[in-house]
């Protein structure tokens, strides 16, 4: 509870650091590409809410020397080894012009960097043939950084509406945190904690209306320790199923649905940017449905009003993986029905057939404006 405490309340502080002097470093902190395709936002918000994330995490495993709270030196070996994930996106947010291709080599760095550091090589996935071939150094080393740097670039690209990868990060380390308590595993736990209450203080400035967004930076660092905290868990505890990698299967499952999209079904490169993520394809045409661009207060609430179904689909694999996380058998049905309700609910909103059901109800939408008002039907004369 000291390392969520005081993650929260450091975070929250610097947090509001950010917010209230961003206007001074305007031209580096604010995100001012508002008709970038894959904006969902309409006036400009500082995107270096990441470095209070990160400082709050720092200052949080510095705490931890007085009160015993976590494993310090091994805490601070697994924020070093984040570090050049981390100042690759926090670099993009202040300049705007580091390439997705240097990132990802930053993202793959910090991976290599954990493999040996921390000795966090996955060597099993409790698939008997690909099992013995993870247990060849290289090919396990290798088989480790690609993942990592899969899953923290993942959580960047799901980073799209207020509080949409905030909260599911949120969800994720509630998890990975309850399996380390079960398992004994003090640093794994004190981590997850230590983010619980780092990413929450940042939230209440993030949801619902966004005064900070979490950039690149914050992206990539909490998508790092994530998938990190993940492989500690397999590699140190042989009872914890392999399959137990699926409580962050929303974030991958997006990454590769949207590769395969971008390459297979439209021809274009993989890193080329666009607006046809499932959480913007909910937004826009289901939370904005009928919704001005010029209504930003409305439009606003329809963004975090839009985050709400996507928590709930990542519920699908979070609960059994938190819950099962010894059964692969359990893990297994819960991975495969995620990837069918995610293919059903993406190819009924990009086809526009969504459901009744599925539309935002009354109380959430709010009074239309006049100008929204659909006009009146004319007096028929009798």
């Amino acid at each position: 509870m000291v390392n969520l405490t005081v993650g929260f309340t450091s975070a929250f502080l610097v947090t509001w650091l950010v917010v209230r002097y961003a206007g001074i470093y305007a031209r580096s902190s604010l995100d001012l590409d508002l008709r970038a395709v894959q904006r969902n936002h309409y006036r400009a918000v500082p995107r270096v809410g990441g470095l209070a994330i990160f400082c709050a995490t720092a200052v949080t495993f510095a705490t931890s020397t007085v009160f015993h709270t976590s494993p310090t030196y091994e805490a601070f070996l697994l924020l070093s080894c984040a570090t050049p994930a981390f100042i690759g996106g926090l670099a993009e947010d202040l300049t705007k012009r580091v390439t997705p291709r240097v990132r990802l080599l930053c993202a793959l760095a910090a991976a290599l960097a954990g493999c040996f550091v921390l000795h966090a090589v996955v060597d099993r996935v409790d698939l008997p043939v690909i099992d013995f071939m993870l247990r060849i150094v290289p090919i396990g080393i290798a088989f480790t950084v690609v993942a990592v740097a899969g899953v923290t670039n993942a959580m960047n690209i799901v980073d799209g509406l207020n509080g949409l990868a905030s909260v599911i990060a949120i969800l994720i380390f509630a998890s990975i945190g309850y399996v380390a308590v079960t398992v004994n595993d003090w640093l794994v736990a004190s981590v997850a904690f230590t983010m619980i209450g780092t990413i929450g203080g940042f939230v209440l400035w993030n949801y619902p209306s966004a005064l900070v967004f979490m950039g690149d930076g914050g992206a990539y660092f909490v998508g790092f320790v994530m998938a990190e905290l993940v492989v500690l868990l397999i590699a140190r505890h042989p009872n914890v199923s392999a399959f137990y990698a699926i409580v962050a299967m929303y974030p991958a499952f997006e990454t590769i649905f949207s590769i395969y999209r971008r390459r297979y079904v439209r021809g274009r490169p993989v890193d080329a940017p666009d607006a046809l993520h499932l959480h913007t394809l909910i937004y826009k045409r289901i939370g904005r449905k009928g919704i001005s661009f010029r209504d930003m207060q409305r439009c606003t609430r329809r963004n975090s009003v839009s985050s709400i179904y996507l928590w709930v689909l990542s519920l699908i694999t979070i609960v059994p993986a938190t819950f099962f996380w010894n059964s692969p058998y359990v893990l297994g049905i819960a991975a495969v029905a995620f990837a069918g309700a995610y293919v059903w609910m993406y190819s009924v909103i990009v086809r526009f057939k969504t459901p009744g059901w599925m539309m935002l109800p009354v109380w959430m939408l709010g009074h239309a404006s006049r100008a929204e008002r659909p006009p009146a039907a004319p007096d028929r004369l009798r």
